[in-house]
């Protein structure tokens, strides 16, 4: 989808506050309301947009250890695999990769015997792992305008 300017300006706006009303949306990019209702729906419809959703803060639900896994794991084994991660209430998040592991997990847990029960369960599908615990999130620009 081509995009103007005042489409990402549209679209920053709803990064920054998903929340907006059109009409206040409208007065923030200059435009009416029927038009900015408009372009957000072709935004949508294009795939741009894929939702609206909000940022959970793991500490305030007692998540204090965050940590990425590394796993090493056999292609017969990634479907159970897959089942195992899928509702697993501590996986922040899952990519399949290529490179040194071919699993990435990002874990937020209470207790570091959390994360060694993960890592058991894991094991038990004779998988490999490497555990990596986060002392701190480095701050990156996450702005949809370093896009353009």
């Amino acid at each position: 989808m081509k995009m103007d300017n005042t489409d990402i300006k549209i679209l920053m706006e709803l990064q920054e506050d998903s929340r907006l009303s059109i009409r206040e949306l409208s007065k923030r990019v200059n435009l009416s309301p029927p038009s900015v209702t408009e372009r957000i729906r072709k935004l949508e419809d294009s795939g741009v947009i894929e939702g609206y959703t909000i940022k959970i803060n793991e500490k305030a639900f007692g998540m204090s250890i965050q940590c990425i896994i590394q796993i090493d794991l056999k292609n017969s084994k990634f479907e159970k695999f897959k089942e195992f991660i899928y509702n697993h209430p501590r996986v922040i998040f899952c990519y399949r990769i290529a490179g040194h592991s071919c699993i990435l997990v990002k874990l937020s847990a209470e207790s570091i015997s959390e994360i060694e029960k993960f890592v058991d369960d894991v094991s038990n599908l004779e998988a490999t792992t490497s555990t990596n615990i986060v002392f701190s999130e480095v701050p990156i620009n996450e702005s949809v305008g370093k896009f353009f």
